[in-house]
């Protein structure tokens, strides 16, 4: 039974899937016709990564692009819409060209397992991922009233949106940086935006919410090998 059950968790996020995305942009820069998915279209809030690798030999690959949504939405337009924005949009890097495809590979991760977190380190490096949000301190300064030392959402006032700041990072991100659970919620908060000190009162404002993810990747050579076998037989 404990094997049945590991195998289901494997096949919640599978290469498919990242052909699927590597696929959609593949076809959007080379006007090639797109290959049929051939996966359940079930709805889970999705990132789609692309990396490149690098010439080098043990050398980690080097972030692309990264965009994702947090609404569970139908997978199979899902990873090609995210493909194209995180190829094409996301604001930290200049647009992916046709000329780096053989260099890419595609993770994809599907998010799972949201929870409200109690404190913003009622979390567990290397199993969760984090998304939080806080008032902006410079409309909003933290309060030395704040009545929970490790403060929870129940304590927290409503703010609007706009004068909310928000980040997250996947599960994957936190240990490869090799932060601690501080580390890392000071680095999102930096991530959402906010440049000024950030004190222990700051930190009793973080409302926390974890979460976990499966999480697959593929390779050009890969997604190569999937096009022929699904009859393409003009890519090289």
């Amino acid at each position: 039974m404990e094997g049945d059950q590991a195998n289901k968790v494997d096949d919640v996020c599978t290469p498919e899937h990242c052909f699927r995305a590597f696929d959609a942009l593949y076809c959007a820069l080379t006007s090639s016709k797109p290959i049929p998915p051939n996966f359940a279209d079930e709805k889970y809030p999705l990132f789609v990564t692309w990396n490149t690798r690098s010439s080098r030999a043990g050398r980690s690959p080097r972030l692309r692009g990264c965009i994702g949504n947090f609404d569970a939405i139908p997978l199979r337009e899902g990873l090609a819409e995210y493909a194209l924005i995180s190829a094409f949009k996301d604001s930290r890097f200049r647009k992916i060209e046709r000329r780096e495809l053989p260099s890419l590979e595609c993770g994809v991760s599907l998010l799972t397992d949201f929870e409200d977190a109690s404190s913003y380190l009622d979390w567990t490096v290397g199993t969760h991922g984090i998304y939080i949000s806080f008032p902006n301190p410079s409309i909003y300064p933290p309060s030395s009233t704040t009545p929970s030392p490790l403060s929870s959402s129940a304590y927290l006032p409503q703010f609007n949106s706009r004068d909310t700041l928000t980040a997250t990072y996947l599960p994957d991100v936190i240990p490869d940086q090799g932060w601690d659970k501080v580390e890392a919620v000071e680095s999102a908060m930096r991530k959402a935006g906010w440049n000024g000190a950030i004190t222990e009162e700051t930190f009793r404002t973080v409302k926390l919410r974890r979460y976990q993810s499966r999480k697959c990747e593929v390779g050009w050579e890969e997604f190569v090998q999937w096009r022929r076998e699904n009859g393409d037989d003009s890519i090289s």
